[in-house]
Order: structure tokens, then C-alpha cells, then sequence
């Protein structure tokens, strides 16, 4: 693709998946506008690329594998939703194994919202089962 024509949302998301399955942190970080803002269940809020550079090296020393596997997409516009499967291992080689969402809003072919719901995990440091606040709270409140 030119470099200068902007990346349509669908060709973002395939892009994601595929340096993060590669391990290409570089051009993972590419993919985001500078002042990116993400919501993540496990990591929480962060506002700007800083964040997700520094994290890179978290994600290389804390993983000996780090597999995301895209199982049902949807795109709409510059807005994208995808559940995925996460196989990995922490840096001890022990397996993970999870499922969640991202959604995604872009801004002139590039990650300009990100939110990330982990919906169920094996790894040794989170539950089995997790939930959403709003989903908690909602659940509680009809009881």
C-alpha cells in the first residue's frame, strides 16, 4: 500500500493482529494515533503512545508466547469490534489461555480509541470468570 493512502478500518484491525501475533511491537505501535486513548479491563485507563511504548517491554519480558486469534470481526465505517482467542505464556513458559474483545475506533486509518474486555482467562493471576462492572452492577440491581 502507498504510504500515502490511509488504511480502511478492516485492513487496521488485520494489521493488529498480525504484528502482534508476529511479535513486531514496532509496527504495532504504528498503528496508533499519538493521542491514542485506551481502556483496558486489566491495565486501565492510559491516554497517549507513552503508555503503550513502555508497555512493549512489559509485554516482551512477561511473555514467552503471545498469540491473539481473531474469532468473529465486525466492522463498521472507521469502527471495528473483535472477539478474540489469546494463547500465550508468561516469561516462566506457564500456559494462558483467554478470551475477550477489543473494540476499536479509528481516525484517519490509524487506532484512535481502543477498549480491551478480557471475558474469561486460566492464567494463574486472574479469575476464572470475569466481568464487566456495568455487567456486575446491572446483574445485582435486577435481583
Amino acid at each position: 500500500m502507498a504510504t500515502n493512502q490511509v488504511m480502511t478500518a478492516k485492513q487496521v484491525v488485520d494489521a493488529y493482529y498480525d504484528s502482534v501475533n508476529r511479535g513486531d511491537w514496532d509496527t504495532w505501535l504504528t498503528l496508533f494515533t499519538d493521542d491514542i486513548v485506551m481502556d483496558e479491563q486489566l491495565a486501565g485507563h492510559s491516554e497517549g503512545i507513552k503508555p503503550l511504548r513502555e508497555g512493549v517491554g512489559g509485554l516482551k519480558r512477561g511473555y514467552s508466547k503471545f498469540q491473539m486469534h481473531p474469532v468473529h470481526t465486525v466492522v463498521e465505517g472507521d469502527q471495528a469490534v473483535v472477539i478474540w482467542h489469546c494463547e500465550a505464556a508468561n516469561a516462566a513458559g506457564e500456559p494462558i489461555d483467554a478470551r475477550g474483545a477489543n473494540y476499536f475506533q479509528m481516525r484517519n486509518g490509524r487506532i484512535a480509541y481502543m477498549w480491551t474486555w478480557w471475558m474469561s482467562s486460566t492464567t494463574p493471576t486472574s479469575p476464572t470468570t470475569t466481568r464487566s462492572p456495568r455487567v456486575a452492577s446491572a446483574t445485582e440491581s435486577s435481583r
